[in-house]
């Protein structure tokens, strides 16, 4: 499912799902929701027509531009549109739970000038059921990797599957990365200065190697490359998402507090990567 709203990062939106639909093999929905707000006219104006229905005929004009848009990217693809009345964040946050995947650009109309993401790509990403993919950036080769985050938690292990599947269907590497320092050495605490990096080092690769190694044979075909640096995550993740044509990253990672829907790497991400993000919840129990 792709959320629109007439805006060009939406539809860029739904090129991008269209042509994951048609990788996926499964149908696209296309929704826009209109939000009512009351109109105050002053006494003695009337209205040519009832705000609501010109509220309509403009959600129709914008799926019927996404619709177009999503039919050039994937002609094959069985494509329908839904019009909805509401807030579109919570109506997206509900078809989350079925869905297999929800898309959607990275800002939108209602956005301030600067505002690097909408809020409502920040709402479903936090509170969404399936992985939620914000569409930044440009189109990537198709031989540009995955890069998915990594880092032992349960989260992470969704993450992994996700990019790993991603990876497949694109027929392309993936990188993944674990970057264990979340904090800047140089200002750090004194006693950093005398950890052995190298032990750390060699005990992240091993940690690395070993989640890796529970999908390797699960995907022969996809090449990997494990990636261990002494970095924040973020910092990282956004540099490889330079040449990156999708990143992957869990909601909440293991140093999340207690009660975080949405970690601080995903949300630096969804801010301001150079390419699209997927942003994926713990597996459903």
């Amino acid at each position: 499912m792709v959320g629109v709203d007439g805006s060009s990062s939406a539809l860029h939106a739904a090129r991008w799902a269209a042509t994951e639909a048609a990788r996926r093999k499964v149908p696209l929905s296309i929704t826009h929701a209109c939000m009512l707000i009351p109109v105050q006219v002053p006494p003695g104006v009337e209205l040519p027509r009832p705000y609501a229905d010109a509220l309509t005929e403009q959600g129709r004009e914008i799926l019927a531009a996404a619709l177009e848009a999503a039919r050039e990217a994937a002609p094959g693809v069985d494509v329908t549109t839904e019009l909805r009345g509401g807030a579109a964040a919570e109506y997206l946050i509900g078809r989350s739970a079925s869905a297999e995947l929800i898309v959607l650009g990275s800002r939108g109309l209602g956005g301030f000038t600067g505002l690097l993401v909408g809020s409502i790509a920040v709402a479903v990403a936090t509170h969404g059921h399936c992985p939620v993919v914000v569409v930044r950036g440009t189109d990537r080769p198709q031989d540009a990797p995955v890069v998915v985050g990594v880092d032992g938690s349960p989260t992470s292990d969704a993450a992994l599957a996700f990019a790993f599947d991603a990876a497949a269907a694109r027929g392309t590497r993936l990188v993944a990365v674990r970057a264990w320092s979340d904090f800047a050495v140089d200002t750090a605490w004194k006693f950093v200065a005398a950890l052995d990096w190298e032990s750390i080092h060699s005990v992240e690769t091993r940690l690395v190697d070993q989640q890796l190694d529970a999908y390797r044979s699960r995907y022969p075909d996809v090449p990997v490359q494990g990636v261990v640096v002494r970095d924040r995550p973020a910092h990282t993740l956004l540099e490889l998402s330079q040449d990156a044509q999708l990143v992957v990253v869990g909601s909440r990672g293991r140093g999340g507090f207690r009660g975080l829907l949405l970690g601080s790497t995903s949300q630096a991400l969804i801010h301001h990567s150079a390419s699209p993000v997927a942003v994926v919840p713990p597996t459903r129990q």
